[in-house]
């Protein structure tokens, strides 16, 4: 699948319709603080079935109740709409969640 890179008013049109998501160090980047570690996995396991079935992963750690998700398109040089459609996605997971 050809996949190509959005242009910076592409990424920045996009961003404003991605609550809390950012620009930084050319990815899309979301910092989430959870209740829990227990909470914290739950969440990142919804995203793991949904990426997966996307055949797009994203970059993230976990440190206990905290999770970091970068986003990038390795294959366009960065972000594409991939990046944007999977953010939506966690967007989605996130508001299903009591956090």
């Amino acid at each position: 699948m050809n996949v190509e890179k959005m242009t910076t008013e592409q990424v920045r049109l996009s961003l404003a319709k991605l609550p809390g998501w950012e620009l930084k160090e050319g990815k899309l980047h979301r910092q989430l603080k959870f209740k829990n570690f227990v909470q914290a996995w739950g969440f990142m396991t919804q995203v793991a079935i949904l990426a997966e079935r996307a055949d797009h992963h994203p970059e993230w750690s976990n440190v206990y109740s905290q999770v970091t998700i970068d986003l990038t398109t390795h294959e366009a040089g960065g972000i594409s709409q991939r990046d944007v459609e999977l953010a939506q996605k966690i967007n989605t997971v996130l508001a299903s969640m009591i956090i």
